[in-house]
């Protein structure tokens, strides 16, 4: 049995996985807001409780998280849920719970999950979105995480929106100083700001996703620049990497309409003839990020089958 841990900025969810990567216990605490020590002992309390309904304390302990682990510090660096910067989390974890912690980017654990036994197993590239409160990504190849030189493999929110469009330049400010991040365009704040723009109404993602799905005119054209915006920003990937699948998960990703209108759109900007790659949505839903952190040990659960 392993334990996941995918730590977001409104709550920390656990598991405990068996071998065969099915999920034999799930918990779920709020995340303290803003408080760091609080969350790390809320994240400490949770591998306890985990450990206590194993019977076990010895389990290993793999942790998704907002931003990355700088090499060159081994402090955070690069997250939204900004308490968490220039800490030594996987350090203070470790000592915390008196054992090594594997910790990696909540987008990396969740292509890890769903090329590991999800939407991308069997397909020797995978590149995982998040569309949420934030955008990320994390790639996958052969079945291995890959990181990176400097741990920021697969970092695509923080690249500018690619063949800007009038009114696009120079895009809005982004929380991390820069301006036009496609967190900026792509994420669900974003889209509630677009609505707000174009309808004059305050909504949440998820209540214009609902209009949306009740035919209502200004959310269709809210998607469909969304759909266009996000098709840009795949063919980007599509261009460098040319993974076999692109997942997407976060709350954004249960629109249905982007499964059919992004890949009838990121054609016109992907240098090839044809394009092979799949889009699909992460099999395992809100669950593949804590599955992937479980995931982040080695030599557990089986292998993909790989062509």
């Amino acid at each position: 049995m392993r334990i996941g841990i995918d730590l977001g900025g409104s709550k920390i969810e656990g598991v405990l996985m068996d071998a065969d990567s099915s999920i034999r216990e799930r918990l779920r605490v709020p995340t303290p807001a803003g408080d760091y020590v609080a969350i790390v002992n809320a994240i400490r309390d949770l591998v306890q409780a985990l450990e206590q309904r194993a019977g076990r304390r010895d389990l290993k302990v793999g942790i998704g998280t907002p931003g990355s682990v700088s090499p060159a510090t081994g402090r955070m660096r690069g997250c939204n849920s900004t308490c968490l910067n220039g800490r030594p989390l996987a350090r203070d974890l470790e000592a915390a719970l008196g054992r090594p912690v594997r910790l990696a980017n909540d987008a990396n654990c969740l292509a890890l999950s769903e090329a590991r036994d999800g939407a991308g197993r069997g397909a020797r590239s995978v590149f995982g979105v998040i569309l949420g409160t934030g955008v990320g990504g994390g790639v996958v190849i052969a079945g291995q995480l890959i990181a990176g030189a400097n741990g920021i493999a697969g970092e695509w929110g923080h690249n500018p929106l690619p063949w800007p469009r009038p009114g696009e330049v120079p895009g809005p400010r982004c929380w991390c100083g820069r301006q036009s991040c496609l967190e900026t365009w792509l994420s669900g704040p974003s889209l509630s700001r677009e609505y707000l723009t174009y309808a004059d109404a305050d909504c949440t993602a998820a209540e214009i996703a609902q209009r949306l799905e009740q035919g209502e005119a200004a959310a269709r054209a809210v998607f469909a620049r969304y759909c266009e915006r996000l098709a840009r920003a795949l063919a980007s990937v599509i261009n460098l990497l040319d993974p076999e699948v692109i997942v997407l998960g976060g709350g954004l990703s249960n629109i249905r309409m982007l499964y059919t209108d992004v890949p009838a759109l990121w054609t016109a900007h992907v240098f090839s003839d044809r394009v092979a790659t799949r889009l699909l949505p992460a099999a395992h839903g809100d669950s593949s990020g804590v599955r992937g952190a479980a995931w982040l040990w080695p030599g557990f659960g089986s292998e993909p089958e790989l062509p």
